[in-house]
């Protein structure tokens, strides 16, 4: 891989090919032994993530879910934000396709390069070419919110709710975004905590992609922090967020209950 090759490239493509190492690991391991493989996915993939950046970006810092957090990043001018393996418990369940390689780039205090690979699905998203937003949605839909499989927050429900919206329980992260990328859902939201690589590539691409993404107060999502927490997301179309953050309010206001609190 050259490193010649622009920032939006090297994401997209680094993306894809720990993809690849992870799908082939996925075939000649199967899935009897699921911590294993668990294991070997994100080890497998924060090392050729890792050393792959260290050859073609060798001046830029790292963060990775799966690495030492080397605090010399909060003054580099260019950081590496990676999620090697984002919906590990998806990764060791057979045909399961929500889990994700995420691979973005922060530069000078804003997100400037992203890809989200989808490698059981065949796809990765990325800046380099956003997928294209229709101008509307279908009218007469019904909306529809990806939450967490596993650990939906009980606001979510209660959200829905109040919308009249299907709830779409969803594995990782990025594979909830990339969701509401393709169509298939309207609305992501979480607040059950997070950290900046669950995001930070998705949220690029969404952001390319002409989609709205915040806090769930509609604050900005900020990134290379002192603390790499970053709890709660909201990414949905851009005419729909005046809507969906004064109702996570009225929700909150309603049942005396933050988003925070429970699920």
């Amino acid at each position: 891989m050259s490193s010649i090759r622009n920032d939006h490239e090297v994401a997209r493509d680094l993306a894809t090919e720990a993809g690849q190492h992870l799908l082939r690991l996925r075939a000649r391991h199967g899935f009897d032994e699921p911590e294993v493989l668990r294991t070997l996915g994100d080890r497998t993939a924060h090392e050729f993530l890792f050393s792959s950046l260290g050859r073609l970006r060798p001046s830029d810092a790292v963060l990775s879910e799966e690495g030492v957090d080397d605090s010399a990043r909060l003054h580099a001018r260019r950081v590496w934000i990676i999620d090697p393996l984002d919906g590990t418990r998806e990764f060791a369940e057979a045909n399961r396709t929500d889990w994700a390689v995420h691979v973005a780039l922060w530069e000078n205090g804003q997100l400037a390069a992203g890809a989200v690979a989808l490698p059981a699905q065949g796809s990765t998203l990325s800046t380099v070419d956003p997928p294209w937003l229709p101008d509307q949605r279908p009218s007469g839909q019904r909306l529809r919110i990806t939450t967490s499989r596993t650990r939906p927050p009980e606001f979510v429900q209660r959200m829905a709710t109040s919308l009249g919206a299907e709830v779409v329980p969803m594995g990782s992260a990025g594979a909830k975004i990339c969701a509401v990328l393709l169509g298939i859902a309207d609305i992501y939201v979480h607040a059950g905590g997070q950290f900046e690589w669950d995001s930070a590539a998705p949220v690029a691409v969404a952001h390319a992609a002409g989609l709205h993404a915040s806090r769930i107060d509609g604050a900005r999502l900020t990134y290379n922090q002192v603390d790499p927490s970053l709890p709660d997301i909201l990414v949905c179309r851009p005419e729909l967020s005046s809507m969906l953050l004064a109702n996570i309010r009225d929700v909150a206001e309603r049942d005396d209950a933050g988003p925070h609190a429970g699920g």
